[in-house]
């Protein structure tokens, strides 16, 4: 069955980096874009980062443009999402997610903290 394991969390003070990883396993994962997810306490989940399946095309919510990167191996099975410049509004559940079929499928999620 389609598993999406995520890793990389911790907490980073403001201003610093970190690097998540999604492990996918039990579906062709070159053939479907991948996302990253975040949800804060008491908030909505909210997509954060897009990439297609070749690996070529991305789009970013606004808040993170410029300071997140979205990235993949397809051999590898693996997404990433690189965060540069943290801020305390980053500091969320960083979930990846990969549509099949018309069906969202959803890792357990990374938790990240921005914190001084």
């Amino acid at each position: 069955q389609v598993q999406l394991v995520e890793s990389g969390g911790g907490s980073v003070q403001p201003g610093g980096s970190q690097r998540l990883s999604c492990a996918a396993s039990g579906f062709t994962f070159s053939r479907y874009p991948m996302k990253w997810y975040r949800q804060a306490p008491g908030q909505e989940r909210e997509w954060v980062a897009v990439l297609d399946a070749t690996g070529t095309s991305t789009l970013y919510k606004t808040p993170v443009q410029g300071r997140f990167t979205i990235s993949r191996d397809n051999v590898k099975n693996t997404l990433w999402l690189q965060m540069n410049n943290l801020k305390f509004e980053d500091t969320a559940v960083y979930i990846c997610n990969v549509r099949i079929d018309g069906t969202d499928y959803w890792g357990q999620g990374t938790q990240v903290t921005v914190s001084a």
